[in-house]
């Protein structure tokens, strides 16, 4: 993996490094033009798949931007190589889009941060009197905190607890590790992996039945 990512990068760099330059960047600027684009890539992929409770819309603004980076990188690599073998000249659009790369970056990630760090409203609404009339819900508002590896390992517990009594002594799958704490299928799978080897090591602590 961390050869694939070595080449991977070093590629891509070299690419839209070129391209930057083709397209009118000072030599000594043009490397920014990856590091921006690959950049904001890992942070979008890395805000969409955090195990963190995030709220819904930065994780789907966070996919959305992280397949465009990821898609960006892919089409600027391609047009650089098609420059630089002939097959397309540089025009004022490309020019245009290119410059307009680390401004549209910056709006992005100063809009994704927004929406990271937005309060969750919650509305709490009571149950409805017995003559039918409905009170107003009320609301509240709360700032989301990052939940530590401490505090997720005991609420997988505590879910795996609830599983196997309505599963008749079953573990907790995946799935529905990841559904009842709502986090990312690789962090479901490393809780359950822990739960997994936790269960093991008191069985193995048990003293034998005679």
């Amino acid at each position: 993996m961390a050869v694939a990512a070595a080449s991977s990068a070093i590629a891509s760099f070299a690419g839209l490094r070129g391209l930057a330059e083709v397209a009118g960047w000072p030599a000594r600027l043009a490397w920014l033009l990856p590091i921006t684009i690959d950049a904001y890539a890992m942070t979008s992929a890395r805000v969409w798949l955090a195990g963190t409770p995030a709220a819904g819309r930065a994780r789907r603004f966070a996919r959305a931007n992280a397949i465009g980076a990821i898609a960006t990188s892919i089409v600027g690599n391609a047009g650089y190589h098609l420059v630089a073998s002939g097959l397309l000249t540089i025009s004022w659009p490309i020019i245009v889009l290119v410059g307009a790369v680390p401004a549209a970056v910056l709006g992005l990630t100063a809009h994704l941060h927004a929406l990271r760090t937005a309060p969750i409203a919650e509305a709490a609404t009571a149950p409805a009197a017995q003559n039918g009339t409905r009170s107003r819900p009320k609301s509240r508002t709360r700032r989301v905190r990052p939940r530590s590896d401490f505090d997720l390992l005991k609420a997988a517990r505590e879910a795996d607890t609830k599983y196997r009594t309505a599963h008749r002594g079953q573990p907790i799958t995946r799935d529905a590790l990841r559904e009842a704490l709502r986090i990312a299928g690789p962090k479901a799978t490393e809780l359950r992996r822990q739960l997994a080897t936790e269960s093991t090591d008191r069985k193995e602590a048990q003293p034998p039945h005679d």
